[in-house]
């Protein structure tokens, strides 16, 4: 069955980025004029899903209707003859079907990926986390779909991290799989949620996205909730290595963490930079900053 679903769990609090997200959802931050979560959605439209799933919770009002109909703003845009920003607005609503899941308690991702259940039935699903926006041709998505398509089984984004940062990851233990794929490809032993670096089973971190067979519902519902009174999709996805194979891809492309402030940052300049209305005027000022 082809990967025709996407989830984005969306029910955090954004805590890293208050006060600008006491009221406004970390979701609908802007990279340059664009939010976060449009970046992922147009990602899976991309790879081929035409089906939008968006976990949200209270306070995340304005993602709904941003993907909704505005009918005031494109009549007042109507009638002022701006045809560009009119097409720009029907775009977001005309993109996807969207349907909406509301997770009533931050009971961590396994719950919010669970709570997707009913609607995405017995089909294999992507679960894209927003925070990760990834600028790649093809996009990381449709990479991964590939190799589900070849492979039958649950795939998980992953590229190496170095250091003391590797603690902030869930990290892999794994063996090279077969020579497809230009050696990206690697089958999952077990993973570990966010070692201490010395207890890292190697350097490679799981990154936002994954392609995911129903069987993965099973094992989170069977998965004991963990720290934090949280039930943890790393511990979900463990329990599922006991039943099916899981590989590991390491994408093509660069990845921007838009939950960190200054990978944030980062990814607005990068982004402005590929704009050709504000690539060059930014260019210069940066240069003619005394950095």
């Amino acid at each position: 069955m082809r990967v025709r679903k996407a989830v984005f769990p969306a029910a955090g609090l954004g805590t890293r980025f208050l006060p600008a997200t006491k009221a406004q959802p970390k979701e609908m931050l802007p990279l340059v004029d664009k939010p976060i979560i449009q970046y992922g959605v147009e990602e899976a439209m991309a790879s081929g899903c035409d089906q939008i799933i968006i976990i949200t919770g209270r306070g995340k009002q304005a993602i709904e209707d941003h993907f909704d109909v505005s009918y005031e703003l494109e009549r007042m845009l109507q009638d002022r003859k701006k045809t560009d920003l009119l097409k720009i607005v029907r775009g977001i609503s005309d993109m996807i079907h969207v349907a909406y899941v509301r997770q009533k308690e931050a009971m961590g991702l396994g719950h919010a990926v669970l709570m997707a259940r009913e609607l995405v039935g017995n089909e294999p699903f992507a679960v894209l986390l927003a925070d990760d926006v990834i600028d790649a041709e093809p996009p990381c998505l449709k990479q991964m779909i590939d190799v589900f398509n070849e492979t039958g089984c649950c795939v998980l984004a992953t590229q190496v991290v170095e250091g003391p940062a590797i603690s902030s990851y869930g990290v892999l233990k794994v063996k090279p799989a077969d020579g497809r794929f230009g050696g990206r490809l690697y089958e999952i032993l077990d993973m570990v949620e966010k070692p201490k670096p010395a207890d890292a089973p190697s350097n490679l971190a799981v990154i936002g996205r994954y392609i995911l067979t129903p069987t993965l519902f099973d094992s989170l519902a069977e998965t004991p909730v963990g720290v934090g009174g949280e039930l943890q999709l790393t511990d979900g996805m463990k329990l599922n290595l006991k039943k099916e194979k899981m590989y590991a891809y390491v994408f093509e492309g660069k990845r921007h963490d838009t939950g960190d402030k200054l990978g944030f940052l980062k990814a607005t300049v990068e982004f402005a930079l590929k704009r050709n209305d504000l690539g060059g005027p930014l260019r210069e000022y940066l240069k003619g900053l005394k950095l």
